[in-house]
């Protein structure tokens, strides 16, 4: 006891206490609202927020860290910031890097660490001008929000390439695993990409519920060595997210848990309490409070 004292007193001398130290402090309560995003405005506790135009003036937490669709074109939470240019209008590499640069800078000076961008699926995919020519150019933007020190959030993994419809218009979509799409990832997870958002769409190779709720999903991720955060597309995807959508998630290996709608993330941070109790998000919490200091969050 008095050894774990004295080292506990000295990281914070240094800094700062371990993450493993604070998760152990944390009430249940605490780690379940660790590993929700939530629209704003955000439920008590949680401090990890999504802003949109129509939401992006709110006040945010203390301690928040801010994530955004800043993907470019007309998907932009900040419409007077960069990238004005759609991903498909990118020629060269140099030119998608600039550009996520740019877009960095612009986010840091706004308060956001976290784009959930760059868009990773194969241009044969349904979302036209969001899809970059080539899996190669996402991952420069990548690079470039990087240089920026704004964390890249690659999506929709394990793909939508071969999806007809995007996720966003259809309740049911069906994809298939392709080796050529995942290659993408695989670069980006190289380049050093912190965090991978997973697809709402239905893949039957990976089980019978959509990409984001499956154990082999988060498998296969972690299968390309990476060992970021992994954050749902919106778990608000549907009008009414089933009452199990949260655990199951989080059970699958889901790090970070995507609602657009405040009141939506507060019931899935009472759903995640009882996990919370029995040290299921532990792991999860971890891996969140090491990004969230990374960005520069406490």
């Amino acid at each position: 006891m008095v050894v774990a004292a004295l080292l506990e007193l000295t990281l914070a001398l240094l800094g700062g206490t371990s993450v493993e130290a604070e998760v152990a402090r944390m009430t249940p309560r605490e780690k379940a609202a660790a590993v929700v995003v939530s629209g704003l405005p955000a439920p008590p506790g949680v401090r990890n927020v999504f802003v949109t135009r129509s939401t992006r003036h709110l006040p945010r937490p203390r301690g928040a860290l801010v994530f955004v669709d800043q993907e470019g074109g007309a998907v932009r939470g900040f419409a007077e910031l960069p990238p004005a240019r759609p991903a498909s209008a990118y020629s060269t590499a140099a030119e998608a890097r600039a550009a996520g640069r740019d877009t960095g800078r612009a986010l840091r000076r706004a308060g956001v660490r976290v784009d959930l961008a760059p868009v990773l699926d194969t241009p044969d995919g349904p979302l036209g001008s969001r899809h970059f020519r080539t899996q190669a150019f996402g991952v420069a933007f990548a690079r470039g929000l990087a240089d920026a020190g704004v964390a890249a959030c690659v999506k929709h993994f394990p793909g939508l390439g071969s999806t007809a419809v995007s996720t966003d218009d259809r309740p049911r979509v069906d994809g298939v695993v392709r080796p050529h799409e995942l290659a993408g990832f695989r670069a980006a997870v190289r380049a050093g990409a912190p965090c991978v958002m997973t697809s709402h769409a239905f893949y039957r190779t990976l089980g019978s519920l959509r990409a984001s709720l499956e154990p082999a999903t988060y498998r296969l991720i972690r299968s390309t060595g990476f060992a970021g955060v992994t954050i749902t597309d919106s778990l608000n995807v549907v009008s009414r997210p089933p009452a199990y959508w949260p655990t199951r998630a989080a059970r699958a290996g889901a790090d970070l848990l995507l609602y657009t709608h405040p009141d939506h993330a507060a019931r899935a941070v009472d759903a995640l309490v009882p996990l919370a109790r029995r040290g299921e998000l532990d792991e999860a919490v971890a891996r969140v409070l090491r990004f969230r200091r990374e960005y520069g969050a406490r």
